[in-house]
């Protein structure tokens, strides 16, 4: 009878620890940002088998620079957030140059972080530092601007603003505004960086808008490199180079702002003798554009850093994410933005 006794016990205990086992493991879940239907990718934490409250997160993030004050309200964004989420941030400024922010990320991997995350300088020329963090199984997310790779499992998501569609918002008001023209306006265009996915879509988007209307023709087009300075400089040049400019697209607000200075610096009113489109909607932007000397702001918004931080969690987790996260962005006209300054956060 002991010996049922004991047999009996002992099967009773190893039921009881199956049962235990099976309540535990709950499966994967299945996570969308605001609702958002997307494709999305199964975000292991490769480097180990802990969720995210069992060990504090490392965060490697290899930022662009500080060309723009867009991009200093980014920057604060990422920092602030990675702060209020608990998070190790080991964070890099790569002053706009693609080998600085290569070589960051490769010293993010020989530290062996949890997660990856940079915004590229330029679209192409990743995918090998991008294999090296896949080699060391560290997940990578890109922010504000996409990479130009036929090997997509490179990379987990991005999280960012469709600049095509930006560069179509901006197309689209100009397109309204002379409708009804009946002579050529001539447009300078400025452009970001060369090579940079903001630059090359923005363009692309606005000419596939204003081809609807022969009048409108772009006369000049040169980087500016997203730098007031640079904006400033290319604006006098154009003017030397063109007596006739009706419109001015800028990629970015410092652009417009730097372009702004050498507009009166020749003696004209920008807003008036020379219309102004802009990107970014940065507050100094808004500003300009609350005073009439820049006629419409399309938005890109930077606080990008909840959304990151939220993204970094659910992937360190194993939660399933968004291959794209969009941010929602408005646009502004020069009485819309006076209206929106006094609670403008950045």
């Amino acid at each position: 009878m002991r010996t049922y006794r004991k047999f009996g016990a002992i099967m009773a205990l190893a039921i009881m620890m199956v049962i235990t086992a099976a309540c535990g493991n709950s499966g994967d879940s299945t996570k969308t940002n605001n609702g958002s239907t997307t494709t999305t990718t199964n975000a292991q934490n490769t480097n180990n088998n802990n969720s995210s409250s069992d060990k504090k997160i490392t965060l490697g993030f290899a930022q662009v620079g500080a060309e723009s004050g867009w991009r200093t309200a980014n920057t604060k964004s990422i920092q602030e957030s990675a702060e209020a989420a608990g998070f190790e941030l080991k964070f890099s400024d790569a002053q706009q140059k693609q080998e600085n922010q290569i070589k960051a990320i490769r010293s993010y991997i020989q530290q062996k972080v949890d997660v990856i995350a940079f915004s590229p300088v330029v679209e192409s020329g990743w995918d090998t530092v991008l294999k090296e963090a896949k080699d060391a199984n560290i997940p990578v997310i890109l922010v504000d601007r996409a990479v130009d790779s036929k090997d997509e499992s490179l990379y987990l998501s991005f999280i960012g603003s469709d600049f095509v569609e930006e560069g179509r918002k901006a197309g689209r008001w100009l397109v309204e505004q002379f409708q009804d023209a009946s002579e050529t306006i001539n447009i300078v265009e400025l452009q970001g960086t060369t090579g940079s996915a903001p630059a090359n879509d923005r363009k692309a988007g606005f000419e596939e808008i204003i081809k609807e209307n022969a009048n409108l023709q772009v006369i000049a087009s040169q980087t500016g490199d997203f730098t007031r300075a640079k904006g400033k400089e290319v604006m006098q040049a154009f003017l030397k180079a063109h007596k006739d400019i009706d419109v001015l697209y800028a990629h970015n607000d410092d652009m417009a702002l730097g372009a702004i200075q050498a507009i009166e610096a020749a003696g004209l009113k920008p807003g008036e003798d020379i219309i102004i489109i802009s990107v970014d909607a940065v507050k100094d932007g808004m500003i300009a554009a609350s005073e009439g000397k820049i006629n419409f702001i399309v938005e890109c918004n930077p606080m990008l850093g909840p959304q990151l931080m939220e993204m970094v969690k659910d992937v360190v987790d194993g939660v399933e994410i968004p291959r794209r996260v969009a941010t929602e962005e408005a646009t502004f006209t020069s009485e819309e933005a006076l209206e929106a300054l006094p609670t403008r956060a950045y």
